[in-house]
C-alpha cells in the first residue's frame, strides 16, 4: 500500500528517490517501533512525540533531529551545514549513515526517557 511518504518520495528523480528512501530505512531500522506520518509537509518519524524529519532541497537532503540532536553531536558536524535544529547533506556525498543512526538512536532513548 502507497502512502504519503511514498508519494513524496517518488515525485522527485530516480537518484534521488535512492538517497531519500536509503534515509527513510536507515531511520526505519534504528527506530522500528516509530511510526511515519507527513507533518509540516516532510516525511516524519513519531515516537512519543516527533523524532527526526527529512526533506528534499535543491542540493542537500535536511535531516532535522531538533536541536538536541544536533546539539549533542554538534562536533561530529563539522563538514555538514547545520543549524540549531537542522543538518544539511549533500546530495552529492553519500550519506553519513553511523552518523544518522547514532542521532536517531539517541532521539529514541530522548523521546522514551531514557537519557
Amino acid at each position: 500500500m502507497i502512502n504519503e511518504i511514498d508519494n513524496y518520495i517518488m515525485q522527485y528523480p530516480e537518484e534521488v528517490q535512492i538517497k531519500l528512501n536509503e534515509i527513510r530505512n536507515l531511520i526505519r531500522d534504528t527506530a522500528p517501533e516509530a511510526t511515519e506520518k507527513m507533518s509540516w509537509q516532510m516525511p516524519t518519524f513519531y515516537l512519543k512525540g516527533n523524532l527526526v524529519h527529512f526533506a528534499l532541497h535543491k542540493k542537500h537532503i535536511g535531516f532535522y533531529p531538533g536541536s538536541s540532536g544536533v546539539e549533542n553531536f554538534e562536533s561530529e558536524l563539522g563538514e555538514y551545514k547545520h543549524s540549531k535544529g537542522a543538518v544539511q547533506f549533500p546530495l552529492n556525498k553519500p550519506l553519513p549513515r553511523e552518523l544518522i543512526k547514532r542521532i536517531v538512536e539517541f532521539r529514541v532513548k530522548e523521546n522514551t526517557g531514557n537519557i
